[in-house]
C-alpha cells in the first residue's frame, strides 16, 4: 500500500480502506464493536454538526445532511481506516464568508467544484505533498480559525440583538457586538455558561459520557422547564425535516462557476489540509497508516455527494476521528454507521431539536474553540525560535485578520524562508591546513572543504567568501566529499567560479564528488575545460607536479 512517510506508490494506493479490513476477516465481534464506536460519534456529531451548520450562516438541517451523506462516503471510500468526515469548525469561516457572496446555491456549488478539485488533487498524487504544510503554519491557521469561532459565537451568548446583519470582519464584528452591549440576555448568558461548564465537568469526571449531548440536552431541557426567553432553534429555523431531500444538481450556468470557482479552490485547500491532518492524528493514536490520495479522492466524492443533498463542506474532523479510535473502532464501519445513526435521528427525532436553544450551541462551540486554539503549542512555538515564532504569529494574524487561505500562504512562504536560512547556515567550509595540518599546504593550491548541502542560499554565502581569496593558485580545490546535495544554483556557481580562477591563471576542481552528484552536473553542462573532476586533493596534486606552470595537466586530458 502507499507509504504515507515515503509516499511510495503502488498498486493499492487508491484503494479504499474498507476494502482492506474486509480482506483482513470481518466478524462479529468487530461489527459490535464499530456499533458503540459508531453511536459514541453520531451523540458527538449531533449536536456539533448543527452548531457549525448555524455558525456558518445556514440552517442546522444543513449540518445533518453533511454529516449523513459526506459523512458515510468518507468513511466508506477513503484511505483511512478511522476517519470520521462532516462539517468541520475549520470551515466556518469560510463558508460564513462564501454565504455572504453567492448565497446558498452559490455555496453548494462551491461545495460541487470542490470536490472535482480535490479529486484531481488526488489523481495526480498531491496528497504526499500537501502533508508537508509546517507545524508552525498548522498551528498558527488552527488558532486563529479557534479565535474566529468564539468570536463568532459571542451574539448567541450574550443573546444580543443588533440592528443589521452582523459583520464578517472580526473588528467591525467586536465593535458591532459592543455597541449592541445594551441587549445582553442574562438568560441566554447563564444557558451558555451552563453548557459550556456542563461540558468541561462532564470531561473530567466523566469523560466516557458524552458531555456534548448531555450538556445540550439538559440545557434544553431548563430552558423549557423554566419557560426562559432564549432563542431555540425552533423559533429561528422552524422544525427540522424528517428525511434527507431528494437529490439535486446546483445551477452551473456559467455566471454561477465564475462566482463560485474561487471559493471552490479555498474549500479544496483547506480541505485537503484538514482532513489528511486529521488522518495523521488517527494514525498516531492507531499505529494504523493512510493513503493519502485515496483519501483525497474519497473526500472529493464526499463533497459531490453532500453538495447533490443540499450540503455543504465535508472533511475529516480531528475530534471525531479521534473519538472514532477511542471509542474502539474496528474500521471504516463505524463512521458509516455513525452518519446511519444520525439519520435515524433524523427519522425519529428531529421534532426535539426545535427545543436546543441556540446559546447551548454557542457553548458547545465555545468549548470547541478553546480546544482547538493549542495554546500550548502556540506558546511553545513562540519560545522555541525566533523563526517559528514569526511563522505562527504572522500565519495567527492573517487568518484573523485577513484571510484564511492567505494566512495559509504567507505562513508557508515564511517557513521556506526560514527553513532555507537554517540549511545555509549548516553549510561548513574549511581550509585544508585545518584538517591536513600545515605540513599539507602548497604554494600552487588552495584547498577548501565543504560539508552540507550546497543550495541558492549556500552558494551565495560560499560564493562570497571563495571570490575573497586573496591568492591566485594554479588550482583551487573544493573536496565535496561530505556534500550530499547540489541544486542548479549551487551548479552554475562552480561555472562563474571556474572561469574566474581562469581569469587569475588558475583553475577548479572539484573532488570526492558523489557519482550521482558528478552525473548531475555533468548533464547540466559543468564540467571540462571550466572545471576539473579528480577523486582526491592526491590526484590534483600529483596533476600538477606533472605539469608545468601555464601547461595542460595530463589529468585534465585524461
Amino acid at each position: 500500500m502507499t507509504d504515507s512517510a515515503t509516499g511510495r506508490n503502488d498498486r493499492t494506493e487508491f484503494l479504499p480502506k474498507l476494502v482492506t479490513v474486509w480482506r483482513e476477516g470481518y466478524g462479529t465481534a468487530d461489527l459490535r464493536a464499530d456499533v458503540m464506536a459508531g453511536l459514541t460519534v453520531a451523540v458527538v456529531a449531533l449536536p456539533l454538526s448543527m452548531a457549525i451548520a448555524i455558525a456558518s450562516g445556514v440552517g442546522p438541517e444543513r449540518g445533518l445532511y453533511t454529516a449523513i451523506v459526506g459523512g458515510f462516503l468518507v468513511s466508506a471510500l477513503g484511505g483511512s481506516r478511522y476517519q470520521v468526515g462532516g462539517p468541520a469548525g475549520a470551515f466556518i469561516v469560510l463558508v460564513s464568508a462564501c454565504m455572504m457572496a453567492v448565497g446558498l446555491e452559490g455555496l453548494i456549488l462551491a461545495t460541487f467544484l470542490s470536490g472535482f478539485v480535490l479529486i484531481a488533487a488526488g489523481a495526480l498524487r498531491l496528497g504526499t505533498y500537501i502533508r508537508y504544510i509546517p507545524y508552525p503554519v498548522t498551528v498558527g491557521f488552527t488558532a486563529g480559525i479557534a479565535v474566529i469561532i468564539f468570536a463568532s459565537q459571542l451574539r448567541e451568548m450574550f443573546g444580543l440583538t443588533l440592528p443589521g446583519a452582523e459583520p464578517a470582519e472580526i473588528l467591525h464584528k467586536l465593535a458591532a457586538l459592543y455597541a449592541a452591549k445594551g441587549t445582553v440576555t442574562p438568560a441566554a448568558v447563564a444557558v451558555a455558561g451552563f453548557t459550556a461548564a456542563a461540558i468541561l465537568a462532564l470531561r473530567r469526571w466523566r469523560p466516557h459520557w458524552p458531555g456534548m449531548l448531555v450538556a445540550v440536552t439538559a440545557a434544553s431541557t431548563l430552558v423549557a422547564v423554566l419557560g426562559l426567553e432564549v432563542a431555540t432553534i425552533g423559533s429561528r429555523f422552524g422544525d427540522l425535516p424528517h428525511l434527507l431531500p431528494r437529490p439535486a444538481l446546483p445551477d452551473i450556468s456559467l455566471s454561477a462557476l465564475q462566482a463560485a470557482l474561487p471559493w471552490a479552490l479555498s474549500f479544496a485547500l483547506l480541505g485537503a489540509i484538514e482532513s489528511l491532518l486529521s488522518a495523521v492524528v488517527a494514525d498516531g493514536m492507531s499505529g494504523a497508516r493512510h493513503r493519502s490520495n485515496a483519501e483525497l479522492v474519497a473526500q472529493g466524492l464526499a463533497n459531490i455527494g453532500s453538495a447533490l443533498f443540499g450540503g455543504f463542506c465535508v472533511t475529516g474532523t480531528i475530534a471525531r476521528t479521534a473519538t472514532n479510535v477511542r471509542a474502539g473502532s474496528r474500521g471504516p464501519v463505524s463512521g458509516m454507521l455513525h452518519a446511519v445513526f444520525l439519520l435515524g435521528f433524523m427519522l425519529i427525532a428531529a421534532p426535539l431539536a426545535g427545543y436546543i436553544p441556540l446559546a447551548a450551541l454557542a457553548g458547545v462551540l465555545a468549548v470547541v474553540a478553546w480546544g482547538m486554539a493549542e495554546r500550548h503549542e502556540f506558546a511553545s512555538l513562540l519560545r522555541s525560535s525566533r523563526g517559528d515564532a514569526l511563522v505562527v504569529s504572522v500565519t495567527f494574524l492573517l487568518v484573523v485578520f485577513r484571510d484564511l487561505t492567505e494566512g495559509i500562504i504567507v505562513g508557508f512562504a515564511l517557513a521556506g524562508i526560514v527553513f532555507l536560512r537554517r540549511m545555509t547556515e549548516t553549510v561548513e567550509m574549511s581550509e585544508a591546513a585545518e584538517r591536513l595540518g600545515e605540513d599539507s599546504v602548497r604554494a600552487d593550491r588552495v584547498v577548501y572543504y565543504l560539508r552540507g548541502p550546497y543550495f541558492f542560499g549556500a552558494a551565495a554565502q560560499m560564493g562570497g567568501v571563495l571570490e575573497r581569496i586573496a591568492e591566485a593558485p594554479r588550482a583551487l580545490v573544493l573536496d565535496m566529499s561530505e556534500v550530499p546535495l547540489i541544486d542548479s544554483s549551487g551548479a552554475r556557481s562552480f561555472q562563474g567560479l571556474a572561469r574566474r580562477a581562469v581569469r587569475r591563471g588558475g583553475r577548479l576542481y572539484l573532488v570526492g564528488l558523489r557519482p550521482t552528484l558528478r552525473r548531475q552536473l555533468e548533464a547540466q553542462g559543468i564540467g571540462a575545460p571550466d572545471v576539473r573532476f579528480a577523486a582526491d586533493v592526491a590526484e590534483v596534486d600529483a596533476s600538477l607536479d606533472a605539469t608545468q606552470p601555464g601547461g595542460e595537466s595530463r589529468l585534465a586530458q585524461s
